[in-house]
């Protein structure tokens, strides 16, 4: 769905832009800064090489977010939509199509909004890429906008058009993640093989485990990892370090956590 212009409109969210058709069209055809006096757009399924999804890859408002990258989700199928643009109309009349899941997700993941801000955070990055690899990682010193529903409350919302946004989200409902950036110093043995996970509890009793590390690993190295914790800071009562040796590991052998220094990407704290 493409949005239109109107006057005095306060603000405008674009739910993944309808992308064939509109993408690379002038302004005054598709959604754009003008449309409102904020605009803000959620990127499920967007047309960016080599998929093709149903949505717009370019930005469109003044905050333009790019959830998982902005093309496929997690929890959707996989399958990458094979199409021409001129079978656009066909595929679009099969409900059944996997694109589908994709692009409903700015649906969802707005409403999740509404009672989960804290959990969809976007942090400025010109590629996804460089958002992985945590080149934008914590958020600058004026912050961060929450995507959906609460993004109209940033402060600086309207400084300039065209702001990318990036985030991971989970796979499944709420769909919430808070980045964190994790270091553990080891001690032990000098060397010994098999992965070191760290377990995050939190106050209901929900728990999530992450790999920060596998293969043969050292006592005088510091592994660093960023995280999509799927655990809420807030309601955090535990992180739990757990070292799975490999079946042929000494049975006396022990490896512990000397350090687990932990950074929060929305404020930068330890």
């Amino acid at each position: 769905m493409q949005y239109l212009s109107c006057n005095k409109c306060g603000l405008f969210l674009g739910l993944d832009p309808a992308g064939p058709y509109f993408e690379g069209t002038p302004p005054e055809v598709r959604l754009d800064p003008t449309d409102a006096n904020f605009v803000d757009v959620i990127h499920s399924n967007a047309a960016h090489f080599p998929a093709t999804g149903f949505g717009m890859y370019n930005t469109t408002g003044h905050l333009d977010f790019y959830p998982n990258g902005g093309t496929l989700m997690p929890g959707c199928n996989d399958f990458l939509i094979d199409m021409k643009r001129s079978d656009f109309e066909a595929l679009i009349a099969d409900t059944t199509v996997f694109g589908s899941c994709h692009h409903s997700r700015s649906h969802e993941f707005y409403f999740k909004s509404i009672l989960y801000p804290t959990g969809f955070v976007g942090y400025p990055c010109e590629t996804y890429e460089d958002f992985k690899s945590g080149v934008c990682f914590p958020c600058p010193k004026q912050g961060c906008p929450m995507m959906g529903h609460y993004a109209d409350k940033f402060p600086y919302k309207l400084k300039r058009i065209n702001q990318k946004y990036f985030l991971n989200t989970a796979a499944d409902p709420p769909f919430t993640s808070w980045r964190q950036k994790v270091f553990i110093k080891l001690s032990g043995v000098k060397k010994m093989r098999g992965d070191i996970n760290l377990i995050f509890h939190d106050t209901e009793g929900n728990t999530k485990e992450y790999e920060i590390a596998s293969g043969v690993l050292s006592e005088d190295k510091v592994y660093t990892k960023y995280l999509d914790v799927e655990i809420n800071p807030q309601k955090t009562k535990k992180v739990e370090f757990v070292w799975n040796k490999t079946i042929f590991t000494l049975l006396w052998a022990r490896m512990g956590a000397e350090a687990v220094n932990i950074i929060h990407g929305e404020d930068g704290h330890w």
